[in-house]
């Protein structure tokens, strides 16, 4: 019995270990997850559709009217009746039905019009997802450092106990001075401070990914610490590569396609529709059947009732301007952000390599030779823990100057509208 114990206990940490290593997600991983089923996305498609589905009815027909009542007929009832000397009744019954045919280039006009409206919402979900990616990237880089951090912090906190025993050992059997103790003390207290501010924020992005995600806010999962740095150096910042790339661009050119087409149908609504009405009379007493049958004409293009469709018309021609003027100002400012950003990522790149090559190897091969001059007795404790605090401070300035890169790449990207 406590063998078959035994054995479930182990499939269940079995499983249970399956499932972290499962939580573990890496970027792109994330990324298709909030593609898939981020709410503001599917708040867009919802759109697109309705707009595609208004579009199925633009050249509808006007209902059809039909008329029914007396027609011509005298108050006096006596009158309806057929006369003693063969004369006829007055009054009739009528029946009628009219229809207004509508300009067949207005219905066109009218369906281009409507059908020109949902690309715009579809780059407008781009746009979207576009900011949503670069919050995505953002949050997981952050944790990435976090990481990093907090394995440099665990790292110091082992080098510094090895320091404060070291000390105590010495100063029990008189090797050595008490005097950078405290300050080692001190020194792991901040260490263990910073370490839980750190596991705090990394909370904080789990629920900003979770919410991404579109998840449990505090289901947790672990993120894939590799990274890579893109060389961005062959891009060329002109008009034609943001044209081609942004987005908010292409939904600008068709904001500037259904002003287009808006004023089309703006004109059309001067140009003439006309009619049909056909009725039919039931005579009293006697009289003949009747009907009559007219056309109609509707004639928008009077001075008088197409003053609102011209002022639409030059409203709409401003509204064109304003939309290049627009077009040109993204192009403009993107194009000057992602140069800046070019060159802040080319200097940033040669500062980590610095630190990388020459900054930190210097200062770690600094801290070995006071660690083991420390040991053979010919540095003091307040000279090794100088070295450590140099090499630290140092490795930590070296994660945040990654981090400044990677949220650097991250908005150029989002510039230039890379996942």
């Amino acid at each position: 019995m406590l063998k078959n114990k035994h054995t479930i206990v182990l499939l269940v940490l079995i499983s249970v270990t399956g499932i972290l290593k499962a939580q573990q997600l890496n970027l792109d991983s994330i990324l298709n997850v909030i593609q898939k089923v981020n709410p503001q996305l599917k708040m867009y498609d919802a759109e697109i559709r309705s707009m595609d589905e208004a579009a199925k009815g633009a050249k509808s027909w006007m209902a059809p009217e039909v008329s029914s009542g007396f027609w011509m007929v005298p108050y006096n009832a006596k009158l309806w009746k057929k006369g003693d000397m063969g004369a006829t009744g007055m009054g009739q019954y009528m029946i009628s039905a009219q229809q207004i045919i509508p300009n067949l280039k207005r219905l066109n006009a009218d369906a281009k019009y409507m059908e020109s409206m949902s690309p715009v919402e579809k780059e407008r979900k781009k746009v979207a997802l576009n900011e949503m990616y670069a919050e995505a990237k953002r949050n997981y880089y952050e944790w990435m450092i976090i990481k990093k951090k907090l394995v440099i912090l665990d790292q110091n906190e082992r080098l510094v106990d090895f320091m404060i025993k070291s000390a105590e050992l010495r100063y029990k059997n008189g090797l050595g001075k008490i005097s950078a103790y405290y300050k080692a003390k001190a020194a792991v207290g901040n260490i263990r401070n910073m370490k839980i501010m750190l596991e705090n924020e990394i909370k904080q992005k789990q629920v900003a990914l979770n919410t991404l995600m579109f998840r449990d806010k505090e289901m947790l999962f672990d993120i894939d610490t590799t990274y890579s740095i893109k060389d961005f150096s062959n891009i060329s910042f002109d008009s034609t590569t943001f044209i081609n790339a942004r987005s908010d661009i292409k939904a600008i050119d068709n904001d500037i396609q259904v002003n287009y087409f808006k004023q089309n149908t703006e004109r059309t609504r001067l140009l003439p529709e006309f009619g049909i009405q056909y009725g039919h009379m039931f005579g009293f007493g006697g009289l003949p059947a009747q009907f009559t049958l007219m056309g109609m004409v509707k004639l928008p293009m009077a001075r008088w009732s197409s003053k609102m469709n011209k002022a639409n018309i030059q409203s709409l021609k401003w509204k064109a301007e304003a939309f290049g003027q627009q077009r040109q100002m993204i192009i403009n400012e993107a194009a000057g952000m992602a140069t800046r950003m070019s060159y802040e990522i080319a200097s940033k790149k040669k500062q980590i390599k610095l630190y990388e090559d020459n900054i930190i190897p210097a200062l770690r091969r600094n801290y070995q030779s006071m660690q083991l001059g420390y040991e053979q007795n010919t540095e003091e404790l307040f000279m090794l823990f100088d070295a450590w605090e140099t090499l630290n401070m140092t490795q930590l300035e070296y994660i945040n100057q990654l981090q400044e890169l990677l949220q650097m790449q991250v908005e150029l990207e989002r510039i230039l509208e890379i996942k």
